[in-house]
């Protein structure tokens, strides 16, 4: 007898030797290899106060990976209401079915302001069929294929997906060809051809009148608009459990989304260190949809320098929306006032009123372009801000949102309209005269690739030329092997239909591959999951854009930015920026700028 401390303190050695005779006959009897059986013995010998909790975590280590037992589709509501798609995964861990996670997956369609009612149902009835058929998809054939694979083979998981899908659109094809087939039917008695009215006379000349400019003149005539990419009904599933896929992997794994996806991007090899991708915020909206007179500037986006944190940047951005704010809650002055120019400017002047809208911004009534510029200026000044200092500003200027098909211009304000000639002298202006603006999005429809090709000439040195509606979908950039947009200084990738998080890491070093600069965005109708922040941060993009600072979907997405940000500074593996500019100057693009400088001073000579 005695005390031999450690896992035998307490016990005898009659006890000892009594519990190792009884686990070598359970040995023997089972057929026990004699390297378990050393194992089990010093269990029972050391550990005999907690011998299942030891034995629980010696079989943790030789038991079978966890591996996909069912998918799980969801109908849930985004941040608007509206309807989506939600996906869980279960696996088995341990020979027990478990529920590891679940994804919200945010849908590709647009949210219309101020739509004919017959155009918001046509699209009610859109999105409810998309939803209808990726839930039929998840529940049955997805769930079914993908049964029994370890989530952590996230390229043998996509793979699936991907031949899934393909089989998907070859069935939708087929579908279409039979219903062509079924509606060309031939026609037995032909209509008697109708007579041409004769030819109308020409108009009469006057003696001695010249001809008209408008006569002498020959517009180049604007392109038509392309269709749109197609997107097939249900496709969202595929996104959305190829996410599901990579967060249960994490889980498992138990790493951070981002980490996970950073080995995915790295082929498994982690960076010591990671970005924090820089913000683009909307902090105003003067679109289409905002009241006021302008139409140009959908989002006013505010960038802080990248010399701030994350962190810092929101706060200085918070402080700037509470004094925007203040500005707007003031009380309209009298008639009196108005008349005599009181209203801090011109006779007349509107009182600046707004909303919050589904980005999380607010909507101005403004009438000139001038104006929530110099806004954000004055509130900067305010502040001790400087613009183009501590503040950087971009714009989403959503032309395609702005063309007036019956003129061929775009509407730049209520009732002005511009060439597309005109639009480039009209940003040239603009950036002119603010600087601090170093982003345009989507400044031309993607048909108008000649002033893509102009307005990059002259500011691609100068500023951010990023294509959003005007770039291809993820699907076409690998599809084709190139990214598909035009000229310009890069685009906003989403994750959005049958985009795989493989898709993503192939599209990622494609842009890489062409030093162009990603921009990961979020969709108008957001959702309140904040894996989109997570695929940012481990893709290792240069900008993300979530839209404002208010609306719950979008709050959580930067307070997910925030923690991952203190997390990786924590660890010592936050990489700070280091450059004191946004961007170095594109050669290509500063070799044109100075081109068309020396052709404008030879034409003035």
């Amino acid at each position: 007898m005695g005390d031999e401390g450690g896992g035998r303190r307490g016990r005898t050695t009659s006890e000892l030797q009594r519990l190792k005779k009884q686990a070598m006959e359970y040995y023997r009897q089972n057929g026990v290899p004699l390297q378990l059986e050393e194992l089990l013995n010093s269990t029972f010998y050391l550990q005999p106060d907690d011998v299942y909790g030891h034995l629980a975590n010696c079989f943790s280590k030789l038991a079978k990976p966890p591996t996909i037992c069912k998918v799980v589709g969801k109908g849930v509501l985004d941040g608007l209401g509206l309807p989506t798609l939600q996906v869980e995964i279960f696996c088995t861990v341990q020979n027990f079915p478990k529920n590891i996670c679940s994804v919200v997956i945010s849908s590709h369609f647009e949210v219309r302001e101020n739509s004919p009612p017959e155009l918001v149902e046509v699209e009610e009835m859109g999105r409810n069929d998309a939803i209808r058929t990726a839930l039929q998809w998840v529940n049955g054939p997805i769930s079914t294929e993908l049964q029994g694979l370890n989530p952590s083979n996230q390229a043998q998981v996509d793979q699936v997906l991907r031949a899934f899908f393909a089989n998907k659109v070859q069935e939708d094809l087929e579908r279409k060809a039979l219903e062509d087939v079924l509606e060309d039917t031939p026609v037995l008695t032909p209509l008697p051809p109708v007579p041409l009215p004769p030819p109308p006379l020409p108009p009469t000349k006057k003696k001695g009148q010249k001809p008209r400019r408008r006569d002498t003149l020959i517009e180049k005539p604007v392109l038509p608009e392309e269709p749109p990419e197609p997107v097939l009904r249900g496709s969202m599933a595929v996104g959305a459990v190829s996410l599901a896929v990579a967060k249960a992997s994490a889980i498992l794994s138990s790493k951070p989304l981002y980490l996970n996806l950073a080995l995915l991007k790295h082929s498994q090899e982690l960076p010591l260190k990671l970005t924090v991708p820089l913000l683009m915020v909307s902090l105003l909206s003067c679109g289409k949809a905002s009241p006021g007179k302008l139409n140009l500037m959908k989002e006013v986006i505010c960038i802080p320098h990248p010399g701030l944190s994350a962190r810092q940047g929101v706060e200085m951005l918070l402080e700037i929306q509470k004094q925007v704010n203040k500005t707007i809650e003031m009380v309209p002055p009298s008639k009196t006032e108005m008349k005599k120019g009181h209203n801090g400017g011109k006779k007349g002047q509107q009182q600046i009123t707004g909303k919050m809208t589904h980005l999380g911004c607010l909507a101005i009534n403004y009438d000139t372009m001038e104006q929530p510029i110099l806004l954000l200026q004055g509130i900067c000044a305010n502040l001790g801000l400087e613009l183009g200092t501590n503040l950087h500003l971009g714009i989403n200027c959503a032309a395609h949102e702005l063309m007036d098909y019956s003129k061929g211009k775009y509407e730049v304000m209520t009732g002005t309209f511009k060439s597309a000639a005109e639009m480039v002298d009209l940003y040239v202006d603009l950036i002119n005269k603010y600087p601090s603006i170093i982003a345009l999005i989507d400044p031309f429809r993607k048909e108008d690739s000649e002033q893509w090709d102009r307005v990059w000439g002259a500011l691609g040195a100068r500023c951010y030329i990023i294509a959003g509606a005007a770039s291809g979908s993820i699907s076409k950039h690998l599809e084709e092997g190139n990214l598909i947009i035009p000229l310009a200084s890069g685009l906003i990738i989403k994750h959005t239909n049958q985009t795989t998080v493989s898709d993503l890491v192939e599209v990622t070093h494609l842009i890489d591959s062409k030093k162009c600069t990603a921009v990961f965005g979020s969709t108008e109708a957001e959702s309140s999951d904040d894996s989109l922040v997570d695929l940012a941060v481990g893709l290792g993009v240069q900008f993300v854009k979530l839209g404002g600072l208010s609306r719950g979907e979008r709050v959580t997405k930067y307070n997910r930015l925030l923690t991952i940000e203190e997390e990786l500074a924590q660890d010592g593996a936050l990489d700070v920026h280091e450059e004191h500019t946004f961007f170095c100057l594109n050669e290509e693009a500063a070799t044109a700028a100075e081109a068309l400088e020396v052709a404008a001073v030879t034409a003035d000579e």
